[in-house]
């Protein structure tokens, strides 16, 4: 696996000190103990409140240094990736942050940070902090092992007991409130891969259609591989599981956690399929979803429950510094609003009769049409021959409908033609001819003149596409033409369109279209199909005059 890193060594810090150099100042700081003790603290902490202390192995990011500051976390402790953080370590947070109100230690359930944080905190107390620490098992994957692991469920114990904390509340009232929150939550994870850790071999233990239910956020397995299926087939088991560890009814939190590596459309996938299972009665407040509590490149993600009450629905509503931390929103229908009925053009335009606009629509289309094989054969020379396809299809498209248009009113006419080209043609001509139509519609129906109108029609054409004379696109064939239609008529804008056409033969540098990947020896000595197809529309024009 690739990985963005310097030196294997220097990772953890490295990354603190990016997530501290793009943090507001005055907000975080560091201890200056690096790189041995690596200790994320308020820079803003007075000690005249409870501290609120949580850590472990680095590669869970933003858990847990993301989540210092008001309102969460007063300190975190980081170890090197997927290690514990030593017990002096923690001992020395406790002594950075820790006044006479006392501290709490948050501690996910395994047994490195149970033993470091817990002696840490019996020094502590032995040197006269009053220290308290609460355990979060939330993970009920393995629902048959006596230390169930701790995982992203242990945020929720962070928001409440940093909400607390700024609320002024003794050290007795948050551990209590932890420790109750903490027995109410219920979390379980699905990944489609394990994790690589920068700098070492990897080696991937799930095959291409399989996926892990319950894999841990270390790598560690989990209860079970499943075969890759749908989403909401997978988020469908999940929701089974954890309803049945469900302990009691009423109104949960739901946090939706990415475990780093799915791409946020799927999340957004994964968060409707949640919403739609047989959870979703249970929700009340959806936080996420996000990269919350992550495990490195996991491409996988979390799901956790926590038992509502006022304080605790309070507590995970209250704002705090952290932006790591998302609002939670209340669960809602989807709102959706009536999208505005679209212009029907016919329907504006009463068909109408003239016969001179009637034969120069029907010679136009007619040419076109009769060119189909020919533009294929030319533009299969230097791309995927459907260029006489295309514009007979537009075309046709516009045949049918002329019985049915305000031949009388050029600038109507031209209107309904740039809307039903817009339909019909595909890839970008049917785009372009859509814009060019349009444009000079609008500007006929302001009073300008035909050639003027259609000039305006182009320059909105040019702007929107790109391309420009000597690109080697139907605008060398076009501009040239309008411009001569204005001063000449349509005899002079032939001529022009036909010169223009063939100067595309020797373009050899293509700037725009299809024809911009190809190579001088591909485009030497052949004419720009759209080109072509612009001429032979002058000429066409020019034999009814």
């Amino acid at each position: 696996m690739k990985h963005f890193y310097n030196r294997k060594e220097d990772i953890v810090t490295e990354a603190l000190d990016g997530l501290l150099a793009t943090t507001m100042p005055g907000e975080l700081a560091r201890l200056d103990t690096f790189p041995d003790i690596k200790v994320i603290l308020r820079a803003d902490w007075d000690k005249e409140k409870v501290a609120v202390v949580s850590g472990g192995g680095a590669g869970h990011e933003p858990s847990h240094p993301g989540f210092v500051g008001r309102g969460m976390l007063t300190a975190a402790v980081s170890g090197e990736i997927f290690a514990s953080p030593s017990v002096e370590a923690v001992l020395t947070a406790i002594r950075a942050v820790t006044g006479k109100p006392g501290c709490l230690l948050i501690v996910k359930n395994y047994t490195g940070d149970r033993l470091n944080f817990g002696l840490a905190a019996e020094k502590a107390r032995a040197e006269g902090f009053e220290v308290e620490m609460v355990i979060v098992a939330d993970d009920i994957a393995l629902p048959d092992i006596a230390q169930p692991r701790g995982v992203a469920g242990t945020l929720f114990v962070h928001k409440i007991a940093g909400h607390l904390s700024e609320q002024g509340a003794s050290l007795q009232e948050i551990a209590a409130a932890a420790r109750a929150a903490a027995t109410e939550i219920t979390s379980l994870g699905m990944s489609l891969s394990s994790c690589s850790i920068p700098g070492q071999a990897h080696e991937e233990r799930l095959g291409p259609e399989e996926g892990e239910l319950g894999l841990g956020i270390h790598g560690e397995p989990g209860v079970e591989r499943i075969a890759l299926q749908q989403a909401a087939s997978l988020v469908a088991t999940m929701a089974d599981r954890l309803a049945a560890a469900l302990k009691s009814e009423g109104h949960h939190a739901l946090l939706i956690n990415n475990l780093g590596a799915v791409p946020p459309i799927e999340m957004g996938l994964i968060a409707r399929a949640v919403l739609a299972s047989k959870l979703a009665e249970r929700v009340r407040l959806i936080i996420g979803p996000a990269p919350l509590m992550t495990a490195l490149n996991m491409n996988g993600f979390s799901l956790s429950l926590l038992k509502l009450d006022a304080l605790r629905e309070a507590a995970l509503a209250s704002a705090v510094g952290p932006r790591a931390w998302l609002a939670p929103v209340v669960r809602h229908e989807v709102a959706v609003i009536a999208a505005p009925k679209p212009r029907t053009l016919h329907a504006e335009w009463t068909a109408s009769a003239d016969p001179a606009n009637e034969k120069l629509l029907s010679a136009i289309c007619d040419r076109l049409v009769s060119l189909e094989a020919d533009l294929n054969r030319l533009d299969a020379r230097t791309g995927d021959g459907d260029t006489g396809s295309t514009v007979a299809t537009g075309a046709r498209s516009v045949l049918a409908q002329r019985a049915t248009l305000p031949l009388a009113d050029p600038a109507a006419t031209l209107a309904i033609i740039g809307n039903t080209l817009g339909t019909s043609m595909g890839g970008s001509s049917g785009v372009l001819l859509s814009i060019f139509f349009t444009a000079a519609a609008q500007k006929l129906s302001e009073g300008a003149g035909v050639p003027d109108a259609l000039l305006a029609g182009l320059e909105r054409m040019t702007f929107y596409g790109g391309a420009s004379p000597g690109d080697r696109t139907m605008v060398d064939a076009l501009d040239p033409a309008l411009r001569a239609l204005r001063e000449g008529g349509a005899a002079a804008a032939a001529r022009a369109a036909r010169a223009g056409a063939d100067a595309t033969k020797t373009m050899t540098r293509a700037k725009a279209g299809r024809s911009s990947y190809l190579g001088e020896r591909d485009l030497e000595g052949v004419a720009d199909p759209g080109a072509e197809a612009v001429a032979s529309v002058f000429e066409a024009i020019a034999v009814l005059e």
